[in-house]
């Protein structure tokens, strides 16, 4: 579909009667977040990769994605009987976002915070390489808006393989750099704080894309992590001026409680 016709079929979507009643532009987009690993890079145990799987699938719910539509997946599952959420495998990914996208057809987003190596990203005990989740994406969300955000070292070797028109690309680091943040003390890699703290004031994922490289780089400065990662932002031709468009849902201001005169 041509640019501007995407455009416009967006903006008549948007300022229909029956648009303005629903929860927001992202409530029939379809989205899976993984944890792909629970080692820290010492060796040791580490939460980090599961508190970014949770708190960024609460963030994309406040964002306005339905909950219904969010899948999550641990590489420990058993540990969260709370949240439940699926094993990490690449085939229970797969299945999970064609099941989600097949009922919430508007768009899909891809989450994955985990190791990576120049290869590819950690998946349990694999690595799953770039053309491969793009074969992924391609089955379960064609046709369609996606935007993809991949935690880890190395992850910018994702860019060029996942790139599409309506396709947005956020990594945590450079095709040849590392990230930081993978400790067994770490609530949070790096990128994936920087995301959830960048989500709390950002207009739209744009925004939140420019944000958390510029919080990525502050923290390293901060803490003296070297060379730096350099996260990496790409948007397709096609999505780059409906983004704009989607814009966060946020909760109403709470109004002033009146102030009682003695």
């Amino acid at each position: 579909m041509p640019r501007a016709t995407s455009l416009l079929v967006l903006l008549a979507l948007l300022l229909s009667p029956a648009a303005a009643q629903a929860e927001g532009p992202f409530s029939r987009w379809a989205a899976v977040v993984v944890a792909g690993d629970w080692h820290a890079h010492e060796g040791g145990p580490t939460e980090a990769f599961d508190n970014a799987r949770r708190d960024v699938s609460q963030t994309l719910v406040d964002l306005g994605f339905s909950p219904q539509a969010v899948r999550q997946y641990s590489v420990r599952p058993q540990r969260y009987p709370i949240v439940k959420p699926e094993k990490t495998e690449l085939g229970r990914i797969h299945a999970g976002l064609r099941a989600v996208a097949a009922k919430n057809t508007a768009g899909c987003l891809v989450y994955i915070s985990s190791h990576g190596a120049p290869e590819g990203v950690q998946i349990d005990d694999d690595i799953l390489p770039p053309q491969l989740l793009a074969a992924v994406i391609n089955d379960a969300c064609p046709a369609r808006p996606a935007i993809v955000v991949i935690s880890a070292c190395f992850s910018g070797v994702f860019v060029s393989p996942l790139q599409k028109d309506d396709r947005m690309i956020l990594t945590a680091a450079r095709a040849d750099r590392a990230s930081f943040g993978c400790g067994e003390e770490n609530k949070y890699p790096y990128f994936d704080d920087c995301f959830l703290s960048s989500a709390r004031t950002a207009q739209d994922f744009i925004a939140l894309g420019k944000a958390a490289q510029a919080c990525v780089a502050r923290k390293e400065r901060d803490t003296g992590a070297e060379p730096a990662s350099q996260p990496q932002l790409w948007i397709g031709p096609n999505l780059r001026p409906l983004l704009p468009l989607y814009a966060f849902a946020r909760p109403a201001p709470k109004p002033d409680r009146p102030v009682k005169r003695r």
